[in-house]
């Protein structure tokens, strides 16, 4: 459980660096108003939760060479990778003794991807936002990717009369 905790902590924090990072760039105008800028930036953003991912998956490694179920890192590595992509090829099985630690495993890797992808979410929904909004400033009038980001005049505009 402890394990699970920590793993979560180092996903916390490249979740929290990525977020941060788009934060200073959104504040310095560096991203948000062109489609470029903010897909580089993403792309930035998903090579850190991937660098996080990759961390968790050394630290679940470690903990099972640290208890002697593998001989190389290597073997420990790709057993954590299986365990915590959720793949489960059964190729590599650790011992009875440790055997509840896979589940733990893909529990935290379970965890980690859900709190990437609402990560990935919500910078991407800002990115569109801030984008829609430059275009409104700029005098032009952007087609609304979504409903979604649709302005309320937009919504007005675009509703059948008598449909209120």
């Amino acid at each position: 459980m402890t394990v699970t905790l920590i793993t979560l902590v180092v996903q916390g924090a490249a979740g929290g660096l990525g977020m941060t990072s788009m934060s200073w760039l959104l504040a310095r105008r560096a991203v948000g108003t062109h489609v470029w800028s903010n897909a580089l930036a993403t792309l930035v953003l998903l090579v850190v939760l991937l660098i996080g991912h990759l961390a968790q998956i050394a630290v679940w490694a470690m903990v099972f060479m640290t208890i002697g179920e593998f001989a190389t890192f290597a073997d420990a590595f790709y057993h954590s990778a299986v365990n915590y992509t959720t793949l489960g090829y059964g190729d590599i099985v650790m011992s009875r003794r440790f055997h509840l630690l896979g589940p733990l495993d893909a529990v935290s890797g379970t965890l980690a991807f859900g709190w990437s992808t609402a990560i990935i979410v919500a910078v991407v929904t800002r990115l569109v936002r801030v984008r829609h909004r430059a275009e409104v400033r700029r005098g032009g009038r952007p087609q609304s990717p979504s409903p979604f980001f649709a302005t309320r005049r937009e919504k007005n505009a675009n509703a059948m009369p008598g449909s209120e």
